[in-house]
């Protein structure tokens, strides 16, 4: 009886466990909606708990790292996980800059989604780890964790612009694209290069 009576306890605080986990990513996820129009319009948000997305918060959208792409924090952190998973943590915050600053520019989408998935119905991606060809889901755990963190932050606007304003990068290891020829590099961060147009405009 006390064995069964125990058991039973047990599954209605697992339960309660993952009801807490959901709620908290259904308020991340739709404190980052705000977030994102704040980002889009250059305004700072109030630096409230009803706006700003906490710890827990983040950390419970994707747990599992293999969500569809379908909100900020996911599209967000998986960017700067596949771009930057063994970098440190100035690359990951250089990563997630360089998705903000095309957020708040009127030549790339409103939305961290739509951002991070441009180009990819026509099979030329903004960013590389989409079209690759590989699965997207995130399959570190504690690199994704680092992520999630880096893109909480920058959708509450707590991070500092590594980046000097920059709408592209490319890995130095890589070959150069064309663009860095034309374009004007703002900063080199670890292994990467951050360019944006002279003329400021989305290309």
């Amino acid at each position: 009886m006390f064995r069964m009576a125990a058991g039973c306890l047990a599954i209605a605080v697992l339960g309660c466990d993952a009801a807490a986990e959901t709620l908290d990513a259904t308020i991340a996820e739709k404190k980052a909606e705000v977030l994102e129009e704040h980002a889009v319009v250059g305004t700072t948000p109030p630096p409230t708990s009803s706006v700003t997305i906490k710890k827990p918060e983040a950390q419970a959208v994707d747990p599992a790292g293999d969500k569809p792409l379908d909100d900020a924090i996911t599209c967000l952190a998986r960017t700067i996980y596949w771009e930057a998973r063994s970098e440190p943590p100035t690359c990951m915050e250089a990563i997630a800059n360089v998705v903000m600053n095309r957020l708040g520019h009127n030549g790339f989408p409103s939305t961290v989604c739509a951002v991070v998935k441009q180009g990819h119905e026509k099979g030329a991606c903004q960013f590389s780890w989409r079209c690759d060809g590989r699965p997207d889901s995130a399959r570190e755990d504690d690199a994704y964790t680092k992520a999630k963190e880096v893109a909480r932050r920058a959708l509450n606007l707590q991070l500092p612009d590594r980046t000097g304003g920059a709408l592209y990068f490319y890995l130095r290891s890589a070959p150069p694209p064309s663009w860095a020829q034309q374009y004007i590099k703002t900063v080199d961060v670890d292994g990467f290069s951050f360019y944006r147009p002279p003329d400021g405009a989305a290309h």
